[in-house]
């Protein structure tokens, strides 16, 4: 029972009664004057669309009509009642997060100035309560109008994009990216609260949590307390239970700081995806007057025993980047993460679920949180926490140079020191990363010359960070960016060289064929894709201002991001598939690309493990509608590059490479068991016919791969054009063709399909009278929430597949079967004939 004359930490949240009006700036004269309801936790772009004032910003040319925001100011507004503080209560105003620079004034005081939009901020108002109504007022200024001013006096630093988003600290994708809009938002964007406290808070808990030799977890919890300065100090109890093993300290009356460590015998360990499980245990962290005393304040959070490391070892093929989790080597199968929408504040805890369980879903095992969004929230963390996904942490910083001077510096390190202490408990997030791309930028984009000697951020990433993460989280492992060299100098070595560190491979996209990335076998790729659509769906929702639409479409222009995006797009499907005759194929023939040049890099790389650990592919998921490198679209919808990466990552892959100039099969296995399996190999002709084969035992041992070469008379077509290699190995098939689609004699007419209603949907059955490659049913073209269970089916002469298709629609079941729908490279190769 707590002692009644201790009072426990209370919070009372601040988020009902918010008003929003224009507090200046180029604001149109509809919006001039008037009040509007405000959600808190929200945005002012959000609350001017709630009340009809200004269109969605993702619509049409929208983001265009909207560019005035850029320079306008807002003010938040509401009232608060709360009781004058008693003679030894501390009474805190905290603002979880505030999008940008900021002045809060409660009544006629000015509480507080802010300009960071990724920390807390923390004010005492203890001397400013009234007992009274109060308004309290937040007022934003133009976060871009601050940057520009931050330039003038610090000195302009290069960086990518229109507007100087290096010289604020607010998430740099907010001012327009290569895949999202510049639509600069501003706001109450994380929860707002009154604290009220007596004696003593848990400032900070930060525990480290690692697993001895012996096997034995340890929960190292460090603690900052914060005393509130208004009575005499006494000694304190910090109490940390886990597993049910509970453990006490004391905190003398002249320290602020504590530590008390739980030792858990054998704990169950904690795995990525694709290794083991995922066990949790509940960590509780108290702080009370004594032993026996009142509780004070509390901390909980769930944690998981393991161990993790990154090889960065020199070998001799240079330096690897390979993570090993309790002691196990790991290929890292996943992706970049973006912010999942624009307007943070819509994705919840289920979106996010959604978004983590569809990369767990693609095989994936890690994501990586990139420098130029939001350190991500609890939830993301959680969840990856729940489904094994290693997290890949960015510092923010991205694509720039940074100044290292005042005021900028303290806030580098004030939200630095905050998230590592905050993302600390959890098991999944397996590194801290310097920044992207920043190392690069300063060695190979023109930098030098503009910066004159001024500083560009290395004094962050091999300083300030580097120390952070030694201090406050020694467990885990710091890389100074990415692409990175993990054991040189920046002046001594290119970060992206691939035999060293981390790549980014943006050659491809840029400027080569896809073919081209078997140019370089990288010791870890961290980025590198291939640009889509969205599906069918999402686009035709959120693009209509010309109609038939055309991919010079100009709203689509505006939702296609990347510098010259459409001529790469055609640049890069032509060496491979017919050129589309009308928009319909364009959408399919363009996301086929994609998904086609993503999954060839995937199965290189694997193909070189244990020479290569990981392949992130840039991007998991899309912040708005937009015609970009994500395997989801931004209304939550599967690209066909989706399943090509299910495909690519699975457990056991075969797939054909190129091996000292002959044509080898590599059998991937990464699992926990040898794969043992006859192996199949047939050349076979488009129509069915087997020309030469082989079958021999395969067997590759757990977490391995095994490159075998096959006899000549497999490999060797005597007509290239009609002939195609098939390997199978239990249920696990490749099918390599001897030369671009483009080239093959593939039958327009291959395809015969019949479709019928079943319960929750369809089923649609299709046959191929010869060979037939990448058969989908892209089934959202028929019912905008028709999902369909496959996609990128290759059918043989003869055989036949079942695609179910999920939707609540009620429609004629021959629609699924249609030319717009049954899609196939034999389909744009019909549309050539028909050309």
């Amino acid at each position: 029972m707590v002692n009644p004359t201790v009072h426990p930490k209370s919070r009372q949240p601040l988020h009902d009664g918010w008003q929003l009006t224009a507090a200046g700036g180029p604001v149109p004269e509809t919006i001039t004057g008037r009040t509007i309801p405000a959600q808190v936790p929200g945005s002012a772009h959000l609350d001017l669309l709630a009340a009809g004032l200004i269109p969605d910003p993702y619509l049409d040319r929208a983001e265009e009509e909207l560019a005035w925001a850029h320079r306008a100011h807002w003010r938040y507004t509401t009232t608060v009642r709360t009781a004058p503080a008693a003679p030894t209560e501390r009474v805190d105003l905290v603002f979880d997060g505030l999008d940008t620079v900021a002045t809060i004034d409660l009544g006629p005081h000015r509480v507080g100035e802010t300009a960071n939009m990724h920390r807390t901020h923390r004010f005492d108002i203890r001397a400013l309560l009234t007992g009274d109504e109060q308004p309290l007022t937040v007022t934003f200024r133009s976060a871009l109008e601050y940057a520009e001013e931050m330039a003038a006096r610090l000195g302009p630093r290069p960086h990518t994009n229109t507007h100087p988003y290096n010289m604020v600290r607010k998430m740099a994708c907010s001012f327009g990216w290569d895949w999202g809009p510049d639509l600069q938002t501003a706001g109450i964007w994380k929860p707002v609260a009154v604290e009220r406290w007596h004696t003593a808070r848990l400032a900070a808990v930060r525990p480290l949590v690692t697993v001895g030799a012996d096997g034995t977890g340890r929960a190292e919890v460090h603690a900052t307390v914060e005393r509130s300065g208004l009575e005499d100090a006494t000694a304190l109890t910090l109490t940390a239970a886990v597993a049910g093993r509970t453990v006490r300290t004391v905190v003398p009356a002249d320290t602020a700081t504590a530590t008390v460590t739980v030792e858990v015998p054998d704990p169950d360990l904690w795995w990525p995806a694709g290794y083991g499980d995922q066990p949790l245990y509940d960590l509780r962290v108290t702080l009370a007057t004594g032993p026996d005393g009142g509780e004070l304040d509390s901390w909980q959070r769930r944690i998981g025993f393991r161990t993790l490391t990154v090889d960065t070892t020199p070998d001799d093929l240079g330096t690897p980047f390979t993570f090993v989790v309790n002691g196990t080597r790991i290929f890292a199968k996943g992706a970049n993460w973006i912010p999942d929408d624009h307007f943070l504040t819509r994705v919840d805890r289920d979106r996010t679920r959604r978004r983590v369980q569809q990369a767990r879903d693609a095989h994936m095992n890690m994501l990586r949180v990139w420098g130029g969004g939001i350190y991500e929230t609890e939830d993301f963390y959680e969840v990856c926490d729940e489904s094994g996904v290693l997290v890949w942490q960015d510092f923010l910083l991205a694509c720039a140079a940074y100044p290292e001077e005042e005021p900028l510096r303290s806030e580098f390190e004030a939200e630095a020191r905050e998230h590592i202490t905050r993302l600390a408990p959890h098991p999944s997030l397996a590194l801290w990363n310097g920044g992207n791309e920043n190392l690069w930028g300063w060695r190979d984009w023109g930098w030098q010359e503009p910066l004159a000697g001024r500083t560009w951020g290395l004094g962050y990433y091999t300083g300030l960070f580097p120390a952070l993460v030694a201090e406050l989280d020694p467990t885990r492992p710091y890389s100074d960016g990415s692409p990175c060299n993990p054991r040189a100098h920046v002046d001594a070595v290119h970060p992206n060289e691939a035999d060293h560190g981390t790549r980014h491979e943006w050659e491809v996209w840029n400027r080569k064929d896809y073919t081209t990335y078997l140019d370089h076998i990288p010791r870890f790729c961290s980025e590198f894709g291939f640009q889509g659509p969205p599906d069918w769906s999402t686009l035709t929702t959120w693009i209509h201002d010309e109609q038939p639409l055309t991919p010079t479409s100009p709203a689509l222009l505006l939702h296609q991001k990347a510098e010259d995006g459409n001529g790469k797009l055609d640049r890069g499907l032509a060496p491979h598939l017919p050129h589309p005759a009308g928009f319909a194929d364009w959408h399919w023939a363009t996301q086929l690309n994609q998904a086609r040049a993503v999954a060839f890099g995937i199965e290189h790389f694997r193909s070189w493990w244990p020479r290569t650990a990981g392949a992130l592919v840039w991007q998991l998921n899309d912040c708005w509608p937009v015609v970009s490198w994500a395997a989801v679209d931004s209304g939550e919808r599967r690209k066909p590059l989706w399943y090509a990466l299910r495909r690519a990552f699975a457990p056991r892959l075969l797939t054909v490479q190129p091996r000292d100039g002959r044509t080898a099969v590599v059998a991937v296995n990464d699992t926990d068991t040898e794969w043992v399996a006859p192996l199949r190999l047939e050349r076979t002709a488009l129509t069915g016919e087997v020309l030469a084969a082989a079958t021999m035992t395969l067997r590759v041992a757990a977490r391995s791969a095994l490159t075998l070469e096959p006899d000549a008379a497999l490999t060797e077509p005597g007509d290239g054009r009609g002939e195609v290699l098939v390997a199978t190995a239990d249920a696990v098939r490749t099918v390599h063709t001897f030369g671009p689609d483009l080239a093959l004699g593939y039958d327009p007419a291959a395809l015969e399909a019949s479709a019928e209603a079943v319960p929750g949907g369809y089923r649609v059955t299709v046959t191929a009278a010869s060979f037939a490659r990448d058969v989908a049913v892209l089934a959202d073209r028929i019912a905008a929430d028709a999902e369909v269970d496959d996609q990128l089916v290759t059918l043989l002469a003869g055989e036949s597949h079942t695609f179910t298709v999920t939707t609540g629609a009620t429609v004629d079941p021959g629609l699924f079967t249609g030319p717009d729908v049954l899609a196939s490279v034999n389909s744009l190769h019909g549309v050539a004939v028909r050309g």
